[in-house]
């Protein structure tokens, strides 16, 4: 059974800062990529940023230079600093961890950036 649960998701005005976690339960796998997703209202998911075993990083155009993709040594929590909040960054954020049995998502949370 893996569950993946985000949180640190919330109400921050623009130019603040949030940080999202995932824990990853059930995954014992190190060889797993982690990444983040958003999804805005009317909008399609897309990729923010990725992560991959070794440690490289890959983020949308958008989000680079603001946010910081990250994982635990255990590579069980993969975690999304966010500095520098716009109002576009409004979303729900999806974790998304693929491990070499499966592609597992988590349910998201809300990000709202006020202005």
């Amino acid at each position: 059974q893996v569950q993946l649960v985000e949180s640190g998701g919330g109400l921050v005005q623009a130019g603040g800062s949030l940080r999202l976690s995932c824990a990853a339960s059930g995954i014992n796998n190190r060889l797993s990529t982690g990444a983040w997703y958003r999804q805005a209202p009317g909008k399609q998911r897309e990729l923010v940023a990725i992560i991959t075993p070794g440690g490289s990083t890959r983020y949308a155009g958008s989000v680079k230079g603001r946010f910081t993709i990250s994982r635990d040594n255990t590579q069980t929590m993969v975690y999304l600093q966010m500095n520098s909040l716009q109002t576009e960054d409004t979303a729900v954020y999806y974790c998304n961890v693929v491990t070499r049995d499966a592609n597992y998502w988590g349910q998201g949370t809300q990000v709202t950036v006020s202005s």
